[in-house]
């Protein structure tokens, strides 16, 4: 079941011919953690601290990304202790948000199997998709029993970006982690793109070389000659592990200064 919570955000009007680019985000992690109250804070600005732990659902919102409209699904899931029945984000998901109480040990031990889970999704298929840990309740420090530190160090161990937020009393800090989830997919599409190879131009003499043809000496003209021009061709860039620099010498046929010194790539020409 999916929702749309509102109107559109300001700023994220576009043609009718422009459909938006969509980004799904996963939102994992125990039962008690505050999934649904950061859904809700970053869709409505609005705090709910009672919500049914069973119900899990889809919401919509039209964003405004680093000036770019993206149109934004929230997967807010249900799973109670743990990681169950994953197919169904594992192949939705454009980015995963894996979230623990800071107030919770057990909340913060959950999160660890989720992220195991998602290691081992990201093997055994060909895109990678975004991993974000957050801590939630920071509002609740004084009965923190997970260190940032600690959240730091799992971040880190599985390679993922590492944020705490408040639900109950920080939207600015709630959506920009959503907003930078955002931004993940689009690194890591960027990154995902096929690289087309560099062509440089090199001339090559035809074959056979002509002779230079030169002009009939009329009255009043001077003679001069034509040479033919060579043909241009298109070599690959030679990749950096064969690229090799040698030192070449410029020098003119008239100048008597001492000629500079100029390093390139071998297999390049100067023009």
């Amino acid at each position: 079941m999916s929702s749309m919570f509102g109107k559109p955000r300001a700023g994220g009007e576009r043609p009718p011919q422009s459909p938006l680019t969509e980004c799904n985000v996963a939102i994992l992690g125990c039962r008690g953690a505050g999934k649904s109250a950061l859904t809700v804070k970053f869709l409505t600005k609005r705090f709910i601290s009672e919500y049914d732990p069973n119900l899990e659902d889809t919401y919509a919102s039209e964003e405004l990304v680093d000036q770019q409209p993206v149109l934004l699904k929230v997967m807010d899931t249900a799973d109670q202790d743990g990681p169950g029945n994953c197919e169904r984000y594992l192949r939705w998901a454009s980015a995963f948000l894996v979230v623990y109480s800071i107030e919770d040990r057990k909340s913060f031990e959950g999160c660890q199997r989720y992220l195991e889970v998602l290691a081992l999704h990201a093997r055994g298929c060909q895109r990678r998709c975004p991993v974000l840990l957050l801590g939630n309740k920071l509002d609740m420090e004084q009965y923190r029993q997970v260190p940032a530190a600690e959240g730091m160090s799992l971040a880190s161990r599985f390679g993922c970006l590492f944020y705490e937020v408040s639900a109950c009393q920080d939207f600015t800090g709630v959506q920009h982690v959503f907003h930078e989830a955002v931004r993940e997919v689009r690194r890591q599409a960027e990154r995902s793109l096929p690289v087309r190879p560099l062509f440089i131009s090199e001339e090559r003499p035809c074959l056979p070389v002509a002779t230079p043809v030169a002009l009939p000496t009329r009255q009043g003209l001077a003679s001069c000659t034509f040479n033919t021009l060579s043909t241009v061709n298109c070599k690959e860039i030679p990749s950096v592990a064969q690229a090799k620099l040698v030192t070449v010498k410029s020098s003119r046929a008239q100048s008597k200064r001492k000629a500079p010194t100029l390093t390139l790539l071998k297999g390049f020409k100067i023009f």
